[in-house]
């Protein structure tokens, strides 16, 4: 953090000609369990991870904000009274979708010098977009005098995202990087947005391994599956009136409903179905300090993504049984929204150094149970 601190200041001094007047960080997220079950009102179970976004900022008082992005080596300026949403994933989109939503929000925006850099991968599943938002809503608060509260800002950048970005996603993410912290999931209630800490068992790790296949089919895919999902709730409806999402379904009711459901909308909802139950179980089995249950439950989640809702690929598979055919590792499973990204693996905190130098794809340890923050 301290390095990243420094680099993003420098990054700031350089290109604005000034030194920053503070520094923010919104860490990256892992989801352990409880994939595609966010926008179905349902159940998560992400983790704040040790890689993040780090935003140097300084105020301005002419109404305009200039945002520099180490990543891509590039200034965008806009002003903040012209915003309005614009539906594409780029980059300098992600900051301005967040200035639009906390004016949105009655927050008495300032203009403002950004400054952005991280050591999260991006495209990889680990919630860059999110960290960014939530970094750059910290900056924001911090100009404005807002005291940060995690829920309104992660509805907040959850606003940005879907109605300015044009991403139909869940709060998980965003939530994540609000309030998470390093070494404790947060089991969530999507529809509620009650969530409880997990504090991970002593004796187990966080391995995150990026498969090096960029998401590239995610999006429209994740558009295509939460049509599935509605569909399915639309059929179910006609036999449940009660029904308001799939996280009201269970087992008995998805059965008495197949007969009416296309096979591949069937498909979709019995993995909703199944993995809906996996966040509390892994929960469980954290607090008992089982972690082979907890590594059958993400064994299980992944066949499930990858024969159920059909969201993993030959690249994410490989890296699954990989991983798995060390005697360290509890389970594995694809993470995030699929088609590429990364892979989470639980393993014996002692033998993570030597389960993530074994492996020839990119990984880190991102928790470690006897080093919670």
């Amino acid at each position: 953090m301290s390095t990243l601190t420094d680099t993003t200041r420098a990054h700031f001094h350089r290109v604005f000609g000034g030194a920053a007047s503070n520094v923010t960080h919104a860490p990256g997220r892992v989801n352990l369990i409880g994939d595609h079950t966010d926008y179905n009102e349902g159940f998560v179970l992400p983790m704040a991870i040790d890689l993040g976004v780090t935003v140097a900022f300084s105020p301005r008082n002419d109404g305009r904000v200039r945002v520099y992005a180490a990543a891509f080596d590039a200034v965008h300026e806009f002003g903040i009274e012209t915003l309005a949403p614009v539906p594409q994933a780029h980059w300098p989109t992600y900051v301005e979708a967040v200035v639009w939503s906390l004016r949105q929000s009655a927050v008495a925006v300032r203009g403002l010098d950004l400054a952005i850099d991280g050591d999260l991968p991006i495209g990889a599943g680990l919630s860059s977009s999110a960290a960014l938002e939530i970094a750059v809503a910290r900056a924001v608060c911090a100009t404005a005098g807002i005291a940060w509260d995690p829920m309104a800002m992660a509805r907040a950048a959850q606003r940005a995202e879907v109605e300015y970005v044009g991403v139909p996603c869940g709060i998980m993410d965003q939530l994540t990087a609000a309030e998470g912290r390093i070494g404790q999931a947060l089991l969530v209630d999507c529809r509620s947005l009650d969530r409880h800490v997990v504090p991970l068992p002593p004796d187990a790790a966080v391995v995150v391994i990026d498969s090096g296949l960029a998401r590239t089919l995610a999006s429209s895919a994740y558009r295509d599956r939460r049509r599935e999902c509605d569909l399915a709730v639309d059929t179910i409806r006609t036999i449940a009136p009660g029904v308001r999402a799939l996280r009201d379904v269970d087992a008995q009711l998805l059965a008495d409903a197949a007969p009416r459901l296309d096979a591949a909308v069937a498909r979709r909802a019995r993995h909703v179905v199944e993995e809906n139950t996996r966040p509390a179980a892994l929960a469980h089995a954290f607090a008992s300090a089982d972690l082979a249950t907890a590594g059958q439950l993400m064994n299980e989640s992944h066949r499930s993504l990858r024969d159920l809702y059909e969201v993993s690929c030959p690249e994410l598979d490989a890296v699954v049984d990989a991983v798995r055919q060390h005697p360290a590792c509890y389970g594995a499973r694809m993470t995030g929204a699929g088609f590429g990204g990364c892979v989470v693996a639980l393993v014996d905190a002692h033998e993570a150094p030597i389960v993530v130098r074994g492996l020839p794809q990119r990984a880190w340890i991102v928790a470690s149970g006897d080093q919670r923050a």
